[in-house]
């Protein structure tokens, strides 16, 4: 299964934590890995690319667009996608557990940050408030309940291709996840151990404008997706 996905790992200035997160995960067994270095001024690139990942330059800012170039080009063995944090919260061994559920049938599987207490400590109020939000609109309007929002995620190559995802912001994981439910795509949410960064700062997080910001990409995002539905 690890030899068929490919891990794209959007970063912005962590130099600090992405060596570390790359060879965390050739440690765990996967040897595609991607960075997307979305415009650092510090040696983010440099210090990936000697950690052993190919390094992918994307000068457009934006979680999204770095997402997308990061699916970009890709080898015709690859058949699944994951989409990985660079600030080590996400842990490795997450990842083998999704990429190993996600062959047993499933089209998309979420990571649920919010399922253990140790996880959720990690959120800070604002991005618990978000999620909670999010869901719940998601559950009106689309009749399906999510639990988080979260940055890791399996996906099957094939339905990434369908969803044709237009958001090149914040909004490109719950465009993802809308998507996947007006597709009927098999969609999954499992446990996982989100720790805190290991280093840098958060790019949404980390201030009260950032937050605010993000929860006006969820809602705008939220009433264009149902327009367009």
């Amino acid at each position: 299964m690890l030899s068929t996905l490919q891990v794209i790992i959007p970063a912005l200035n962590e130099e600090a934590t992405i060596g570390a997160v790359v060879r965390d995960l050739r440690a765990c067994g996967c040897t595609r890995i991607r960075v997307i270095d979305n415009g650092s001024s510090d040696g983010t690139a440099a210090a990936a690319a000697a950690a052993g990942a190919e390094v992918c330059p994307e000068p457009h800012r934006g979680y999204g667009q770095a997402c997308w170039t990061g699916a970009q080009g890709l080898d015709p063995a690859v058949a699944w996608l994951a989409f990985f944090a660079a600030d080590g919260s996400d842990r490795p061994d997450d990842l083998v557990v999704l990429a190993t559920r996600a062959r047993e049938g499933v089209d998309l599987v979420l990571g649920d940050r919010t399922a253990r207490s140790g996880s959720r400590a990690t959120l800070t109020r604002l991005q618990r408030a978000g999620n909670t939000l999010a869901t719940r609109l998601i559950r009106w309007g689309w009749g399906h309940r999510f639990q988080d929002l979260g940055p890791l995620r399996v996906i099957r190559r094939d339905l990434f291709a369908r969803l044709e995802l237009r958001d090149r912001g914040y909004g490109w994981t719950l465009e993802m996840q809308v998507r996947a439910i007006e597709l009927g795509a098999r969609v999954v949410e499992l446990p996982v151990e989100a720790r805190m960064r290991r280093g840098g700062q958060s790019k949404i997080s980390g201030t009260l404008v950032g937050s605010l910001r993000a929860g006006t990409v969820i809602l705008s995002t939220l009433l264009r997706l149902r327009l367009r539905r």
